[in-house]
């Protein structure tokens, strides 16, 4: 990758990020405020660490956030004021009181955020904070107002739960369309080099698969939250619908590919019908991320989807050594994915396809 290329994707990061960003610097104002000026808390930094953890500049799970951040002062500020005020502070008070703060976290609950807030709490009472009177209630409640404000700036200013959905889909459905035209054109060839340069390409395919994952419990969480998103639950469970299989269907584009390399080095005949199928599925999963990012029902990729399984069913695909046959295999596999998700079902779409011929091997796509 170009270094302008790196630029320029970093810079699209950025802006794709900035309303998030802006939405955490706005909401710790509020906080600090809120904790300062009207319960006039001397220095409640709790409050703005909370708001940044609930609204997280990375996808995730903010309700979750909130509550663990919560917990976690709680557990560190009671650990915290409980041994310093007996013990005193210093190396070992220090370790002890973060050992036995995050240990409690963790019987309490396994998320990491509550085990390091109740570390990093414990920390901040055993050294700039020594406990006082009211120190551990004035800091549970800046957690607390620092959660409310980042769910508030959530529901009130909230991002776009579709269109992060969009981004990640067009990314993920593009992937899967390179490599399945990449493939066809290697057996086209037989071009080893491109067969290869394909697979290394969609062996990177997870990592937008996982933060299309991230991209719709996000998605899902906003328009829980927000009265203003609630109509867009209908385009994310479309996504939610078609991510798994479409998680599949690039697994098994990567088998293809591998298995189309050993064919190619070992001079394997590939049949005819291999990379014309290949070519209308990569034309459908196009299909299917227009469809999607225009929020209709995928009609016409699902029609693309059963023409080529027509097409297998009448054409011959079959012939050929192992490698072949199990390329063959993954192509039916590859079809089923698609179809189901267009909104097929599983076995409607199974059945849309012949029964595997002799030689045909599905491998296994994990």
């Amino acid at each position: 990758m170009t270094l302008g290329e790196t630029v320029r994707r970093r810079l699209r990061r950025l802006a794709s990020m900035t309303p998030t960003i802006l939405q955490c610097s706005a909401a710790s104002a509020v906080a600090w405020m809120v904790a300062k000026d009207l319960l006039h808390h001397p220095r409640p930094f709790f409050a703005p660490i909370a708001v940044i953890i609930c609204i997280g500049v990375a996808l995730g799970q903010r309700l979750r956030r909130m509550a663990e951040m919560v917990v976690g002062v709680s557990v560190g500020v009671g650990v915290g004021d409980l041994l310093i005020s007996r013990i005193g502070s210093g190396p070992w008070q220090i370790g002890l009181a973060v050992a036995l703060a995050m240990g409690s976290a963790v019987l309490l609950d396994s998320g990491s955020v509550i085990a390091l807030q109740a570390g990093s709490s414990a920390v901040l009472v055993a050294t700039l904070l020594p406990p006082s009177g009211s120190g551990g209630t004035a800091r549970m409640l800046d957690a607390l107002i620092g959660g409310v404000v980042g769910i508030a700036t959530v529901a009130l200013l909230p991002a776009d739960p579709l269109a992060i959905a969009h981004r990640h889909g067009r990314i993920v459905l593009e992937e899967l369309a390179e490599a399945l035209e990449g493939a066809a054109e290697a057996i086209a060839a037989r071009d080893l080099p491109l067969a290869a340069d394909t697979l290394e390409k969609a062996r990177g395919s997870q990592k937008a698969v996982d933060d299309l994952r991230a991209a719709l419990r996000t998605g899902r969480e906003i328009a829980l939250i927000s009265p203003l998103r609630w109509r867009s639950r209908s385009g994310l469970a479309r996504y939610q619908a078609a991510g798994t299989p479409i998680d599949h269907a690039l697994r098994n584009i990567r088998v293809l590919l591998r298995r189309t390399l050993s064919a190619l080095r070992d001079g394997e005949p590939m049949p005819p019908g291999l990379s014309d199928r290949l070519h209308s599925l990569a034309e459908t999963a196009r299909l299917l991320r227009d469809e999607l990012a225009a929020g209709a029902e995928p009609v016409q990729a699902r029609r693309a989807a059963l023409a080529v399984a027509d097409g297998v069913r009448t054409s011959e695909i079959h012939g050929g050594g192992f490698s072949a046959g199990v390329v063959a295999a993954q192509l039916r596999s590859i079809t089923v994915d698609l179809l189901v998700a267009t909104g097929t079902d599983r076995d409607t779409a199974t059945a849309a396809l012949p029964p595997a011929a002799p030689g045909e091997r599905e491998e296994d796509p994990a």
